[in-house]
């Protein structure tokens, strides 16, 4: 029996009617800009700026820019275009950072208005036809396709055209019989690409892959399997379990196995209700909660900010506030803390937030940052109640926590 004979079987472990998609929209926020901007196309064009990277109309009705070459400051790179991902920029990145590796790349200030306003348009056109979605945030979105009876790659097609038409945009869409292996696939053919996957495509298309293709492989997981002498997804399937709980304990090396054998028995969250909304971060290289002090403080922000853009653009409010924190040596670290009264504010969110790090010890280097906020509520029924901004009697910058 081949490799793919036996895996045929427990890669899927779903119904084989079980269709799972993952639609990832391109370069989104970029793209966003680019319908603004459209002399900017097939430049490198990085979002992350403020107000001062706004563009200036000139009299001659051109417009000046602003380049990452000119920046001065602690920002960080939301995320940029796919000719700026060519030049080693990518989301997360300090724009300082980004600005050494293209100085000429164009530099835009993030408007989430209006990439709110597109993310509805191409979750409503969705909708239409896939009802069954579980919102990922402002660009992604799974979709469960098993009762509709159209061919899996003409209803994926039609989604595509309804995005595009509804918002002039492009998506990628992945679909296989779960969602580990979905999201994978729509990252194969960037940009606008479709990409159906089988049980025999795990052993031909995804084992070929390296280990950081999997989500929720970050750098320094992939770095200490790599060391192993394990580069590649099939590698990592073939690995002895024994090595793997020496090196990542019981629980992650679990999912390690699975998911290199593409397992995975998550359902789709389709219900109104969540129970907490949540953003993190995994860096690229670990960082020191000294060194590092002013870029862990921005990512910390912008992390907060977004949690709060989610809660804004679902009608939510929470009183619980969270964060998670993953050391080098892979501990995860969770510290919670519940307000007098929901809220949706960023900044009400950073002290909270800022609150939780006080109750840890941060004296080692830092692999994943990220913000939780549960308890939820619907902003209609308790922002009457919740408190004022001065009622919450929270104090401190994250600076100051991570000293």
């Amino acid at each position: 029996m081949t490799p793919a004979d036996r895996l045929a079987a427990p890669a899927v472990n779903s119904p084989p009617q079980r269709r799972i998609a993952h639609l990832d929209m391109d370069a989104f926020y970029a793209s966003v800009e680019l319908l603004r901007y459209p002399e900017l196309r097939g430049l490198p064009v990085v979002i992350g700026g403020s107000r001062e990277q706004q563009p200036v109309e000139l009299a001659d009705g051109s417009r000046r820019f602003a380049r990452l070459r000119d920046y001065v400051g602690r920002g960080v790179i939301t995320t940029a275009t796919y000719e700026a991902r060519a030049l080693g920029v990518f989301s997360a990145m300090g724009i300082m950072k980004a600005a050494r590796l293209a100085p000429e790349a164009i530099l835009l200030p993030v408007d989430f208005a209006a990439y709110r306003h597109y993310s509805r348009l191409f979750k409503a056109a969705v909708a239409r036809l896939a009802p069954l979605i579980e919102d990922r945030g402002i660009d992604e979105i799974y979709l469960d396709l098993s009762a509709l009876a159209d061919d899996t790659r003409a209803l994926a097609q039609r989604i595509k055209d309804a995005v595009r038409e509804a918002t002039g945009l492009s998506c990628s869409i992945g679909v296989a019989a779960n969602k580990l292996l979905a999201k994978i696939g729509s990252d194969l053919d960037k940009p606008d690409g479709l990409t159906i996957l089988d049980a025999a495509d795990v052993a031909q298309r995804i084992w070929p892959l390296p280990v950081r293709k999997i989500n929720g492989i970050g750098p320094k997981a992939s770095d200490r399997l790599c060391k192993l002498g394990i580069r590649t997804i099939g590698e990592l399937a073939h690995a002895e379990a024994t090595t793997l709980r020496q090196h990542f304990g019981d629980g992650y090396s679990s999912w390690l196995h699975a998911a290199a054998h593409g397992i995975d028995d998550r359902p789709l969250i389709t219900s109104s209700e969540p129970k907490s909304i949540s953003r993190e971060t995994t860096f690229d290289r670990d960082l020191h909660p000294r060194h590092d002090r002013a870029l862990l403080s921005e990512i910390f922000t912008t992390l907060c900010t977004r949690v709060a853009d989610d809660l804004r653009r679902k009608d939510y409010l929470g009183r619980t506030i969270g964060i998670k924190l993953r050391f080098a040596d892979f501990q995860t670290v969770t510290r919670d803390l519940t307000l007098p009264g929901a809220t949706g504010d960023p900044q009400a969110i950073r002290r909270a937030a800022g609150e939780c790090l006080r109750r840890i010890v941060l004296d080692r280097r830092l692999r994943l940052l990220g913000v939780r906020v549960s308890t939820l509520s619907t902003r209609r029924a308790t922002e009457d109640h919740a408190p004022r901004q001065g009622e919450l009697a929270l104090t401190g910058r994250l600076e100051e926590h991570l000293d």
